[in-house]
């Protein structure tokens, strides 16, 4: 049984997916547990420190916002147990401290969402690309870039040429064993299936509440 499923998993089966990264929360009643969800987020950050230079920005940024988050779920715990509610009542006071904060950590989830989709997707055609460099630029494309001005549009280009190959990546979220790509897979897709739920219901939130942004930094 994997620890997707439950369980603990088997010892030849453990990966980062299964016995280091915490699921993101289910969601109930539209809702995102505001504790489990930032709980998730620092794995997701822990994750990509291994991946060395190239995601270097965007892991600042995630650790960044997930203590601004932090920080405003301690000043109310009971009525924050919720992001959406968080979220809600930082904009009743006229706030956007939070509201910031989660649109950008959203934004750099659904980049890693993005790119980890791309690489199942390939896996799943039979190629098992090594160079992951356009699936990084794709996953870019489509969730950062339109928010990026021309400096950190070319700092991007330039951190992703040090983007790690398939080989590398599949080594370190099999936790450093080799020939164990199955596993990884199977719980990489799990994982981003949590993942996605959650994005797709901070981004309802935030245009039923029109609180989406186009600016660039």
């Amino acid at each position: 049984m994997s620890a997707s499923n439950g369980g603990i998993p088997f010892e030849e089966e453990r990966n980062f997916f299964n016995s280091v990264q915490l699921p993101f929360p289910e969601v109930i009643d539209g809702k995102i547990n505001t504790v489990q969800f930032l709980e998730s987020s620092k794995g997701v950050v822990g994750l990509i420190e291994k991946f060395g230079k190239v995601f270097a920005p965007v892991r600042y940024d995630m650790t960044g916002n997930i203590e601004k988050l932090t920080q405003r779920y301690y000043t109310n715990k009971e009525k924050h147990m919720y992001l959406n509610d968080m979220i809600l009542c930082e904009k009743e006071e006229g706030g956007n401290y939070a509201i910031e904060a989660l649109l950008w950590l959203r934004r750099a989830l659904h980049f890693i969402h993005t790119f980890f989709q791309c690489i199942l997707e390939d896996t799943r055609q039979g190629k098992n690309s090594e160079d992951l460099i356009p699936f990084l630029k794709k996953a870019y494309d489509e969730t950062l870039k339109a928010y990026h001005g021309w400096m950190a549009q070319q700092l991007f280009g330039l951190l992703s040429r040090m983007c790690p190959s398939r080989s590398q990546l599949m080594l370190t979220l099999a936790l450093g064993r080799e020939n164990h790509e199955e596993p990884v897979l199977r719980e990489m897709a799990v994982f981003l299936q949590g993942l996605d739920s959650n994005i797709q219901v901070i981004i309802k939130l935030y245009l039923e509440n029109d609180l989406e942004s186009n600016a660039r930094v």
